[in-house]
């Protein structure tokens, strides 16, 4: 795991692992790091604006609490995708199984549905 944390910060190194793989590949993983991190910062935004509407103190804080660290957490794990995705295609591998899209969608349709349910029994200013 140290490894992969280290090729976080030290791209260069993956220079050093198996055959460069065709550009549009790579360009393609970088891509959707950046949508992974576009979905992390919704998070966090949408964390900040529960924060500022909701009036049920004890909801609010708590709602914002998992939204910005489901944010963190993504944010996390698209660079560990990315350098996972990476290695594998210059290893020539298959690229790595994950549960993680599927975890995320049902995170947020469950959140979605208590949101929707505060709102629905007036619990927006």
């Amino acid at each position: 795991m140290v490894e992969w944390i280290r090729l976080w910060f030290a791209p260069q190194r993956l220079r050093h692992i198996g055959r460069t793989p065709d550009y549009r590949f790579s360009l393609a993983n970088e891509r959707t790091f950046l949508a992974w991190i576009r979905t992390a910062l919704a998070l966090v935004g949408g964390g900040l604006a529960v924060l500022q509407f909701l009036t049920a103190a004890y909801l609010r804080e708590g709602i914002a609490i998992v939204l910005i660290a489901l944010g963190a957490l993504i944010a996390l794990r698209a660079v560990n995708h990315w350098v996972r995705n990476e290695v594998a295609m210059r290893r020539g591998e298959d690229l790595p199984e994950s549960r993680f899209p599927a975890t995320l969608a049902l995170s947020i349709a469950l959140g979605a549905g208590a949101v929707l349910g505060i709102v629905a029994i007036g619990g927006l200013r």
